[in-house]
Formats: C-alpha cells, sequence, structure tokens
C-alpha cells in the first residue's frame, strides 16, 4: 500500500517537475539524451530513497537537490573523455537537435548560448534563482551551499552573463549619458 502511494506521488511530481528539471540539467550537461536519462535517473532516486523526504523543504527543492547531485557525479567522472574529445576534435558541432530547443523561461536561444559559456557555478546559480525562481534558501539547499554564497555568486554571475551576451552581440552595451 506504501509503495503504491509512493509511486503515485513520484509520478505526480514527474508531471509536475520533470520539464524543468530536464531544463536544468540540459544547461549543465548540453547533451540532450543525457539529460533525459539523468533526469530519469533523478525520479528513481526519488522514489528508492523517498523515506528520506522529510518535508523540511519542498519537494520540487528536494528533487533539484537530487537532480544537481547526480549532474554533478556525471559530470566529474566525465571530465577526462570531456577533455580528449575536445582536444582531438576541436571543431565543435554547435548545431543543436531539436529537442534541445527546450524552452526556457524566456524562449531565448541565446541566453541558453550565452549560460553554456560562462562558470559552471555562475550558471547553476542564475537558472535556479532566475530562470526556475527558486528562493535563496532553496538555491542554497539544492547546491548545498550557504545563502550567502548563493547571494555573492549571483551578485557576480548576472554581470558576467551580461558581458557574455554582450561578448555575443546579443547586446549592446550603451555607455549611461548624464545630461
Amino acid at each position: 500500500m506504501l509503495t503504491e502511494y509512493r509511486k503515485e506521488e513520484i509520478e505526480d511530481w514527474y508531471d509536475q517537475h520533470s520539464k524543468s528539471i530536464l531544463t536544468f540539467i540540459l544547461l549543465m550537461v548540453k547533451d540532450y539524451q543525457q539529460a533525459e536519462d539523468l533526469t530519469h535517473d533523478t525520479f528513481v532516486k526519488a522514489y528508492l530513497y523517498y523515506e528520506s523526504f522529510k518535508n523540511h523543504s519542498s519537494e520540487k527543492t528536494w528533487l533539484f537537490s537530487i537532480a544537481h547531485n547526480l549532474t554533478v557525479d556525471f559530470l566529474r567522472k566525465r571530465r577526462p573523455s570531456v577533455f580528449f574529445k575536445e582536444f582531438f576534435h576541436s571543431q565543435k558541432d554547435h548545431n543543436l537537435l531539436p529537442e534541445e530547443f527546450i524552452k526556457i523561461k524566456e524562449n531565448s536561444y541565446e541566453l541558453y548560448q550565452a549560460l553554456g559559456e560562462i562558470k559552471d557555478t555562475y550558471r547553476k546559480v542564475i537558472v535556479l534563482r532566475k530562470i526556475k525562481g527558486f528562493s535563496i534558501e532553496d538555491t542554497a539547499k539544492i547546491l548545498g551551499w550557504s545563502e550567502s554564497k548563493v547571494k555573492s555568486t549571483l551578485f557576480r554571475a548576472i554581470p558576467a552573463l551580461k558581458k557574455q551576451l554582450i561578448k555575443e552581440g546579443f547586446f549592446n552595451e550603451e555607455p549611461i549619458r548624464k545630461y
């Protein structure tokens, strides 16, 4: 009976949060198939460790925390192979699959591109706070950071993103004129 309830609840959570989690993971791994796999793994892990969810935060925060940890583990394991792949294939294919054009909050391909070019910590905090709308407290829980680290990282991340968007020609930086 309990496992049936757990299954139904996880299915409801999947319906509510899977697209959002997929987008979050995709922004970190930049591979749609891998993002789908990690999203699936997130919900499998939520099912397996359901008893550890103590309602200290929302289920969304808990799920994003699981997704973040799985993605970080995946990226750690992948780093050496990615280095050699990029070293030997210096020409990247920048053409994205149609599925990869996931709708970000503002439906902005330019934002997606610029986020891919800034530091990983900056990208995570911008996605969680500004795109996904998590509070500072929930963002800190998801990332395992202090609230002050979230605030200071976001403070540095926004100008870095703006600089990247300017560099890529998506904004024109006009000096402020005093009259």
